[in-house]
């Protein structure tokens, strides 16, 4: 499995950018397509809200990757 640390900037990152943001896809609207499809899952748990609010600390999986969102600095 790839891991990716995500820095996070501010308070939260949507989902659907966060995907775009690190390569997992190239728009924000196809990040979108990707959490409607179902392929998404955060802390373990599947997740369908395309702009869900991606905190510090969190896990999102999209197949074999594993997105750690970590503080920035």
């Amino acid at each position: 499995m790839e891991h990716i640390d995500f820095e996070l900037d501010g308070e939260y990152v949507e989902l659907n950018q966060l995907l775009k943001l690190v390569g997992l896809c190239d728009s924000g609207g196809a990040g979108k397509m990707i959490v409607a499809s179902g392929a998404v899952y955060v802390d373990g748990q599947q997740e369908l809200r395309k702009t869900c609010k991606i905190h510090a600390g969190q896990v999102v999986q999209l197949e074999d990757v594993e997105i750690h969102v970590v503080v920035s600095g």
